[in-house]
């Protein structure tokens, strides 16, 4: 968006290709409208996904409640499991037609440049070795262990998690019905919670949520037994797929939760966006959405700006307007996430008879969700983004 405008971009990317395992590929309306806006939506659709056609509840290995993902409600927009790899290669694609863009692949930023206490550039390490590379303005875009961050020394307030995930990947070829393979499952019970999603490559991305610190204790039982512990919390037919490929599991993997907020975004020359400016928890697939309505933000304040003759008081005017406008959208995405993880992990005795009588109220009901409440928070956003 910045070399459309006419801004002279260099994206860094410490990796020397996008094919690595992402684990938070679930885009929402919120996340996928922008694409609408960029002109991108054609080769956006293009690239591997699964439609979700409907997000079911379990409590206890009932279904409590089913939420069908219509036409009518979502347009084209309805959330989608969308493999990352390929994505990120469609962007820099077409970011590459443009001669003021440049990607340099294997190059890490070490540490940042300043002069009369303003960033100026960044210190970059690649394989022909260490250089310097200055700028008007470094957007740290890096995630949630952001080095921009960490080399400007910005403070960020934590949001302590009492949650871990395991992540792990099964086959799904036992799934013929093609709703069953295209439904988004939620499992809740024990203590636990598990999700169950259908991703790109014809597979199952599983994760079980677990209380922070007990992975010690799953990984001395073993992996299988851990899945065999998962297809309890399961209805029949996940259950009897989960047990039947124990022996399968694929890419298991810890993913200590982390929700975090940097009061000042922005500073002289530096600006954080995404994961480097709010780490997002896992509920309700914020992640990369937030990260998405960031980016269009930050476009459209700093684009004009970037692209003309500015001074670097104006450049820094703009970058503090992302935060200004993207803080409200933030905080209030974060105070519905925290909601969520004491409720379902807690195995109190009222919290299992709290759940126990929930299916015989919901009765296994599929609805078709409204744009309102949380799930349309969650869904569409707080705030509406503009480019």
């Amino acid at each position: 968006l910045l070399a459309r405008a006419g801004v002279r971009v260099t994206l860094l990317e410490r990796h020397t290709d996008f094919s690595r395992e992402f684990r938070g590929e679930v885009l929402m309306p919120s996340g996928l409208e922008p694409f609408e806006q960029m002109g991108l939506w054609e080769k956006f659709d293009a690239v591997p996904h699964v439609p979700i056609a409907q997000i079911r509840a379990f409590v206890g290995g009932r279904l409590m409640q089913g939420l069908e993902i219509d036409r009518e409600h979502f347009g084209r927009f309805g959330p989608r499991w969308v493999s990352q790899p390929p994505l990120l290669e469609m962007l820099v694609a077409e970011a590459g037609r443009l001669p003021n863009f440049s990607l340099e692949r294997g190059a890490s930023v070490r540490h940042l440049l300043a002069e009369q206490g303003r960033t100026s550039g960044v210190g970059i390490l690649t394989p022909d070795g260490e250089r310097e590379a200055r700028a008007d303005l470094v957007v740290g875009a890096d995630g949630r262990t952001s080095i921009v961050r960490r080399r400007s020394g910005a403070s960020a307030r934590p949001d302590p998690t009492p949650m871990d995930i395991v992540w792990l990947k099964l086959p799904m070829h036992d799934f013929e019905d093609d709703a069953e393979r295209r439904s988004f499952r939620v499992y809740v019970g024990g203590g636990h919670l598990l999700i169950a999603a259908p991703t790109p490559d014809d597979k199952f991305q599983i994760a079980w949520v677990i209380r922070k610190g007990s992975f010690g204790d799953l990984r001395e039982r073993g992996l299988p037994a851990a899945i065999h512990e998962m297809a309890r919390h399961a209805d029949p037919l996940l259950a009897a797929h989960l047990r039947a490929h124990a022996e399968d599991a694929i890419q298991p993997f810890l993913l200590s939760t982390v929700s975090d907020y940097v009061e000042d975004w922005a500073a002289p020359g530096r600006l954080l966006i995404g994961d480097a400016a709010h780490t997002m928890s896992p509920v309700g697939a914020q992640g990369i959405n937030m990260a998405i309505r960031d980016a269009v933000v930050a476009a459209r304040h700093l684009g004009p700006v970037l692209a003309g003759d500015a001074s670097h008081a104006d450049i820094d005017r703009a970058a503090a307007a992302v935060q200004a406008e993207r803080s409200h959208e933030i905080r209030a995405i974060q105070k519905l996430q925290r909601r969520a993880p004491p409720v379902i992990l807690n195995d109190y005795w009222w919290n299992r008879a709290l759940l126990s009588i929930l299916p015989r109220f919901a009765r296994g009901q599929i609805h078709r969700p409204r744009n309102s409440g949380v799930f349309g928070r969650f869904a569409w956003g707080v705030s509406e983004v503009r480019l």
